[in-house]
């Protein structure tokens, strides 16, 4: 077998959705705070207003991309990104919502205790009344991921798992490969993290997103690599103030 036809095939660890031999990166970029998150309300589809202070993260999250070679540097290319990405994967963000949206953790447990209970357990058995299930969610990410990364990989040459696989070990080359920023939400980056590392959905609480915070995945020769997580040094004196409202959502099983 040649080297040609095994950078052809699927690599060990690598997600169904990804174009075997795809060299790109995906940058994940979780929204700033709304007013539904000041209030420690739960949200899914309805709309929920960006802060004052949501829409300063959002401005300085996209002053930080736009300078990505700048100290310290982001894991990706200095280029304009291929696709900005929002409303597609949006749509799923509705992430095992149901009749809890827009009540507060307070008024969840007493009127759904057993169920938040289960949700914040097994998230991947169980969801609020009226709501989708994870599977569901899952299935709508795959599809937008794969048409995604299938729009990168089109004109491309694929790369190939004989190289080095350890940072560090780079030839300072300039990186030409392509990037996709992807808004959205910490419950639908979750499932999207679960997709494209291949867990199972059991592995949903195992990632947690900061508010205006950059999480990087890298994709070499179709295999995806978790690059960085929660960068959120661009919010400032607001990055402390993100992340303990982040933290304060996951525990309650909030999204």
């Amino acid at each position: 077998m040649t080297s040609q036809s095994l950078d052809a095939e699927r690599p060990s660890g690598a997600a169904q959705v990804i174009p075997a031999g795809l060299d790109a990166v995906l940058v994940l970029l979780r929204h700033g705070q709304t007013q539904f998150i000041v209030e420690k309300r739960f949200q899914g589809a309805m709309e929920a207003p960006l802060t004052a202070l949501g829409e300063e993260q959002a401005r300085r999250a996209g002053r930080r991309l736009a300078a990505p070679a700048a100290d310290p540097p982001l894991p990706i290319p200095n280029a304009s990104p291929f696709a900005i990405v929002h409303s597609q994967l949006g749509r799923a963000r509705r992430s095992a919502q149901g009749s809890w949206e827009g009540l507060t953790e307070q008024e969840i447990a007493a009127g759904f205790g057993d169920s938040l209970a289960q949700w914040r357990r097994w998230p991947e058995r169980f969801h609020a009344p009226g709501g989708e299930t994870l599977a569901d969610v899952r299935r709508r990410v795959e599809t937008a991921l794969s048409s995604l990364l299938t729009e990168m990989a089109a004109g491309t040459r694929p790369g190939t798992l004989d190289r080095h696989q350890v940072l560090g070990y780079g030839d300072g080359s300039a990186d030409t490969r392509r990037w996709s920023l992807i808004v959205g939400h910490g419950g639908v980056f979750r499932v999207v993290a679960c997709v494209l590392l291949g867990l199972q959905p059991e592995h949903f609480w195992n990632f947690d997103f900061g508010l205006g915070s950059i999480t990087v995945v890298e994709i070499r020769a179709g295999r995806a690599v978790l690059r960085a997580i929660n960068l959120d040094s661009h919010l400032g004196e607001d990055a402390g103030q993100a992340a303990a409202e982040s933290a304060g959502r996951n525990a309650a099983g909030a999204l």
